[in-house]
């Protein structure tokens, strides 16, 4: 890790697609900083979504990134889930591993006509969850949480999943801007690390913290346009957030890259576990599953 006193821009700077973490230890926060640009067309190219479904998953896209960037163990990854029965869109999901990130949304083009051009989060889901999934490698387990999809943004609705499932006071903001030049889309992620031990209190119990309230109000004076501004280097950000600290130490995390996992491979794998009888069920008059990736929309032709 390095510690910033002023940054001179350098190349080695991070800009966009690769995650950046940083910490300020004086205050007991931890922070994530990513902005998407080729990633995100890679992504989106995949689908003819409207503009409505294209900002919301280059959102989800962000979020994914900056809470699997919390993962610290190769191999480890997290999955984030919004669905609903009655909305436009009846699933939103994203994963993350690694560098690897992909994402797609499932709507009902007729219901989404009918919400206009700027359709609330509440009128794409209506009633809708959130869930978010850890998968820890080395066997450490997986976990989830879940709780219901409130608030204006995505953003705010991972915020409510911080404080009601992990108990960790946690500050989210996300832009996305489409243009001539394409989407782009960029986040940052603040939180407060407990610093409490089994047995005694931990910082969750105090929203009011003096340090969090100071690190809260620095993160929340970040613009939408700072975020976005593609000259503007990752750290450079951090350090105008929080260069009145003594310390604050950055640490340039992983490239990212779409990194949809289908292969023929991979589905004759999954294919193999049924009985024969219901593989009959599955092929064509030629003898053949055929397969759509809803990520990356290919078709795959599995002969098993």
């Amino acid at each position: 890790m390095a510690a910033m006193d002023a940054i001179p821009a350098t190349t080695d700077e991070t800009y966009s697609d690769r995650l950046l973490a940083f910490t300020i230890p004086a205050r007991h926060a931890r922070g994530r900083l990513v902005r998407l640009d080729d990633t995100l067309d890679v992504i989106l190219a995949a689908h003819d979504y409207p503009p409505p479904i294209t900002h919301l998953l280059a959102e989800a896209l962000v979020l994914a990134v900056l809470m699997g960037g919390l993962v610290k163990d190769d191999g480890s990854q997290v999955t984030m889930q919004a669905q609903t029965e009655a909305g436009a869109v009846n699933l939103l999901v994203c994963d993350y591993k690694g560098g690897e990130l992909r994402g797609h949304v499932d709507f009902d083009p007729a219901k989404l006509a009918e919400l206009g051009a700027n359709p609330s989060l509440f009128a794409l889901f209506g009633k809708g969850y959130l869930a978010i999934t850890f998968d820890l490698a080395g066997g450490q387990g997986r976990y989830q949480g879940i709780v219901p999809l409130e608030g204006d943004t995505l953003a705010e609705a991972c915020e409510r999943y911080f404080y009601q499932s992990e108990q960790v006071p946690t500050l989210l903001r996300c832009a996305v801007r489409s243009d001539d030049d394409g989407v782009r889309a960029a986040g940052l992620l603040v939180q407060h690390l407990p610093e409490g031990e089994e047995g005694r209190e931990r910082l969750h119990a105090k929203l009011d913290h003096p340090e969090w309230e100071h690190v809260a109000i620095l993160a929340g004076s970040l613009r939408h346009d700072e975020l976005l501004d593609g000259e503007l280097s990752l750290e450079a950000i951090a350090w105008r957030l929080f260069h009145e600290e003594t310390e604050v130490r950055v640490q340039p995390g992983a490239a990212i890259a779409r990194g949809c996992r289908c292969s023929v491979e991979h589905y004759r794998s999954v294919l193999e576990r049924f009985p024969e009888d219901q593989r009959v069920e599955m092929r064509d008059p030629d003898g053949i599953v055929r397969v759509d990736c809803a990520f990356c929309s290919k078709q795959f032709e599995i002969t098993v």
